[in-house]
């Protein structure tokens, strides 16, 4: 490959990543926290809004964090480009049917990696180090979503080239993939409990995480390691046990029982 393609592809490669954190993090942070603030003010998970500081520091570690997805993202490029990674340009190779399974696969397949990495990191001495930054933010806000350690992103980005190693994919279907990684993480730590509630008085989709879910583990950091969905937690006894209950409180429910204080 000639040494301008070479250099268009890392440019490529970093631009990719660079907008999608700027887009996701950024985007929702407009969106929730700053336009629609005034509508969402009564599901405000704390009480206090951290401050330019935090968000300095999480957009500056970030950027970090995007430099090593975005050379991850330059491996996969270069090794299916050789061939070594079946990543397949042609939706008519598998069809349309293996196109949205294998997004739904690789969604679920993260989850589960998401889960037991996460595990790790709090549960082993040894891991516990690498996921100490991240929990620099007591208090998240979407510009956490990727305010990782080098050790930690690393972690996380390797997921990607291991399933396609083994798992074909178009590229169309990983760019949903990574979107709703982006967007997902973004809202999870955005600080408000932006989805609706049952006439149960729990969450509509209780097989997904809610904010109030991930938030839970930044105030309480052992409980609620799930990214996406739930059921690893509540299969592994993880979920906190006053989940359901904060939840309510976070959504405007009426709430019997104590939960975990705003701070």
């Amino acid at each position: 490959m000639p040494e301008l393609g070479y250099s268009n592809l890392i440019m490529g490669s970093l631009a990719h990543d660079f907008f999608r954190y700027v887009i996701g993090a950024g985007g929702v942070y407009l969106v929730v926290n700053v336009l629609l603030a005034p509508w969402l003010a009564a599901r405000k998970i704390r009480s206090e809004m951290p401050g330019w500081p935090q968000i300095r520091r999480e957009i500056i570690v970030s950027l970090r964090t995007v430099v090593i997805f975005a050379s991850v993202g330059l491996a996969i490029c270069l090794l299916a480009a050789t061939g070594i990674l079946p990543v397949y340009d042609r939706i008519e190779t598998y069809g349309w049917g293996w196109f949205w399974a294998s997004a739904a696969l690789i969604i679920l397949a993260h989850d589960a990696w998401f889960y037991w990495a996460h595990w790790l990191m709090h549960r082993m001495r040894a891991l516990r180090r690498m996921h100490l930054l991240h929990h620099q933010s007591h208090n998240p806000t979407a510009f956490t979503s990727y305010a990782f350690d080098m050790s930690e992103a690393l972690v996380h980005a390797i997921f990607l080239p291991l399933f396609l190693a083994v798992v074909p994919m178009h590229p169309a279907a990983i760019l949903i993939f990574t979107s709703h990684m982006m967007l997902r993480n973004a809202v999870g730590h955005c600080g408000v409990e932006v989805f609706p509630g049952s006439a149960r008085g729990k969450p509509l989709f209780d097989w997904m995480t809610t904010v109030t879910h991930h938030d839970l583990h930044h105030a309480q950091a052992g409980y609620n390691y799930g990214l996406y969905f739930t059921w690893w937690d509540r299969w592994m006894g993880t979920e906190h046990p006053k989940y359901l209950e904060a939840f309510q409180w976070a959504a405007g429910m009426p709430v019997s029982g104590a939960v975990y204080v705003k701070k």
